[in-house]
């Protein structure tokens, strides 16, 4: 008997499921564990299935990081909307990206912690509402220096704290909400007046 066609709707959606499947199983087991007959068993499928929608397990990886990248994206540029004010949309870009790395740890990993030699256009959308923001405080005259240098030390910066957060090394006696409020009152403390 012939195999009915899916829609596309379907296919997506099957293609969906399997990338959030692939994320938690990273999670529990490490990219390692992350297999295609693994993924299979998890979605309750034939090995070959997963075969029918990705060629191997970096496409998947692929799809899932450009889905986070572009989560990511969207999240930075939800927090600098309708801000005029350079300033306050820093503050408030910081504020999300801590956000979306707290609220979706595991995508935040595979964006950052797999080979990025791969990465695609939604990987620098994100990247790219930060460094705006700071091409126009410096244009303003509220802060001073090569915006591409203060954009890298704030996202590295900001990006540090989060990975020491997730990774369980924030273990100095400060949390990191407490080390974001001094970050940002000292990197950006010029910027509230």
């Amino acid at each position: 008997m012939a195999r009915t066609a899916l829609s596309q709707a379907e296919v997506e959606d099957f293609r969906e499921t399997l990338c959030e499947t692939a994320t938690r199983l990273f999670a529990e087991e490490g990219y390692e564990g992350v297999t295609l007959r693994a993924l299979a068993a998890n979605l309750g499928c034939s090995p070959m299935t997963p075969y029918r929608y990705f060629e191997n397990k970096a496409e998947i990886f692929e799809a899932v990081r450009t889905s986070a990248f572009s989560r990511f994206a969207d999240a930075q540029e939800q927090a600098a909307a309708g801000m005029t004010e350079p300033g306050e949309r820093l503050r408030a870009l910081c504020l999300a990206y801590v956000r979306f790395a707290t609220n979706e740890p595991h995508a935040y990993r595979i964006m950052f912690e797999l080979d990025q030699s791969q990465i695609g256009e939604e990987a620098y959308r994100g990247w790219n509402v930060m460094l705006g923001t700071v091409q126009e405080a410096v244009a303003s005259g509220i802060i001073e220096g090569d915006p591409e240098i203060v954009a890298h030390l704030l996202w590295s910066s900001v990006h540090g704290l989060v990975a020491l957060h997730l990774s369980g090394h924030l273990t100095l006696g400060r949390s990191l909400e407490e080390l974001m409020d001094a970050l940002l009152e000292r990197e950006l403390y010029h910027l509230n007046g």
